[in-house]
């Protein structure tokens, strides 16, 4: 099922006088604008025209997918109320529009969610601009609207400091400010480099492995590990175990592997044997595979999950688990963090946000909150894996001072690093647990889970109902963002992965 976000707007000059509306449906999931609605209606309050707005837009909903579910966002606290059944609706000219939202989605498919004027812009803007098209003797048009532009411009602007000496979010608004020249410098750069011919970094064609990205298994540290390189870093093919699988696509009992977190991969794990990964795979996930008949399951929990920003080990991939130093973002990270934290304010869908208790994953998700005006909550089980001996080690130190422990690692999920260390076997059946403590707590919200790589590939490797070894045909870059959503039955849906765009 899907859902939508629907964002509504009215104005009226008057109050009563010309008036107009305005009207938004974007993706729930990924935040992508779908439809935008706007109309003069000649004289009205301000309040017909913000029911004339929400009217419009659940019908603009409703046209795109009639069994979706839809999360309504006004700046009208009235609106809100009234449709939510809390305030009754006196107004003559109010009831007949209210009661004709009513029944374009089943009542118990629509919620509805009072927002600041300042998160309403996309609508507010849709609908000046169909007043400003009335007062011309015009129709407004969508090919004419500037209206996303608009308001992506001005949600993307550093804002003013405000608050006391010493205030948090004063402080973090002028750090921002002085990270805006910085930031548009390096943009300024990267074109100048896109445009001289280089390819973006941890892109690839299917089937193939460009630049950036790892090959099926798992790239030895210095090569193209499964996290993402340093942008626009490559490197050399991995080896080949002499015992590895014949061609013919087997799943080789030995594997080349990346430094797992590498902080670059960060706890990435080996590809398991075909029976060692469906039986890993089967103790954490439960849930029958295809879609359910059930026609009341609801609005799912979706689960947008961002990976964290660089470390000082990324660029050179060592084993960086949830045993080791802990490492806090570098420069690299923490602008990675701002910028993922200004596209996620630019989709304006995360309610909650919640992390590994590591600080690279509390870091990151604090810079996204300062920005997003919401708390953190932590969550210890969305820790890294536990490398044991082998943290802060590469690939080639591990193999030099443990190779008999790495070999058994490499060929089995079910075996633990050098030192008690923590099993992707063990981490698979920890990652499904919290996935469902964290489903049934936040059952039809949108959360933000900062983590790391391995939860994050856990995620979707169990989501896809995929063996052990898909984590290592997937490439997860520093800061991407994935989503997932969880449906009431138990079933999931994957709908977006390593997504890098905000970084670019």
């Amino acid at each position: 099922m899907r859902e939508f976000i629907v964002e509504a707007d009215g104005g009226s000059r008057g109050n009563p006088g010309p008036a107009g509306y305005g009207s938004v449906v974007r993706d729930a999931a990924s935040g992508q604008t779908l439809a935008e609605r706007a109309e003069y209606i000649g004289v009205a309050t301000n309040n017909v025209a913000e029911y004339r707005g929400l009217l419009a837009g659940l019908r603009a909903a409703h046209e795109l997918d009639p069994d979706a579910t839809v999360h309504v966002r006004m700046d009208s606290k009235l609106v809100v109320e009234q449709m939510s059944g809390r305030w009754k609706i006196k107004h003559p000219a109010m009831k007949p529009l209210a009661a004709e939202a009513a029944t374009v989605f089943p009542p118990d498919r629509v919620t509805y969610e009072w927002i600041p004027r300042e998160r309403n812009k996309h609508a507010d803007r849709l609908a000046n601009e169909a007043m400003d098209a009335g007062a011309r003797g015009e129709r407004w048009t969508p090919s004419a609207s500037r209206a996303e532009l608009d308001a992506t411009a001005s949600s993307s602007a550093v804002p003013e400091p405000s608050g006391p000496p010493g205030d948090a979010t004063a402080g973090a608004a002028r750090a921002r400010a002085a990270l805006a020249d910085v930031r548009a410098a390096r943009t300024v750069a990267a074109a100048g480099t896109a445009a001289a011919g280089t390819s973006t970094p941890g892109t690839s064609t299917p089937g193939t492995s460009a630049p950036g990205t790892s090959a099926p298994g798992k790239a030895a540290p210095g090569t193209a590990a499964p996290g993402a390189s340093a942008p626009g870093a490559s490197a050399p093919a991995a080896s080949v175990p002499e015992n590895s699988a014949p061609s013919g696509g087997a799943v080789p009992s030995s594997r080349t592997a990346s430094s797992a977190d590498a902080d670059s991969s960060d706890g990435a794990a080996a590809p398991a044997p075909a029976d060692a990964g469906r039986a890993g795979a089967a103790t954490a996930e439960t849930s029958a595979p295809g879609w359910s008949s059930a026609p009341d399951l609801g609005a799912p929990a979706t689960f947008v999950l961002l990976r964290h920003g660089e470390t000082p080990l990324t660029p050179q991939k060592r084993f960086s688990g949830s045993g080791g130093t802990d490492p806090a973002l570098s420069d690299i990270g923490r602008e990675q963090a701002e910028r993922v934290a200004e596209a996620l304010a630019r989709r304006g869908t995360i309610q909650h946000i919640v992390a590994s208790p590591l600080a690279r994953t509390r870091e990151t998700a604090g810079i996204v909150a300062a920005r997003l005006g919401l708390e953190v909550t932590v969550e210890d089980g969305l820790r890294e894996t536990d490398f044991g001996a082998w943290e802060g080690l590469t690939f080639a130190e591990v193999r030099e001072r443990h190779p008999d422990d790495l070999n058994a690692w490499l060929a089995s999920p079910q075996v633990a690093p050098t030192g008690g260390g923590e099993s992707f076997a063990d981490t698979a059946v920890r990652i499904a647990a919290t996935r469902d403590k964290l489903t049934a707590a936040y059952a039809g919200r949108t959360v933000l889970l900062v983590t790391h790589v391995t939860p994050i590939k856990t995620l979707i490797q169990l989501a896809l109902g995929a063996p052990s070894e898909a984590l290592f045909r997937m490439e997860l870059s520093a800061a991407s963002l994935s989503v997932v959503a969880y449906y009431a039955d138990g079933n999931a849906s994957v709908r977006l992965f390593n997504d890098t765009s905000h970084l670019r």
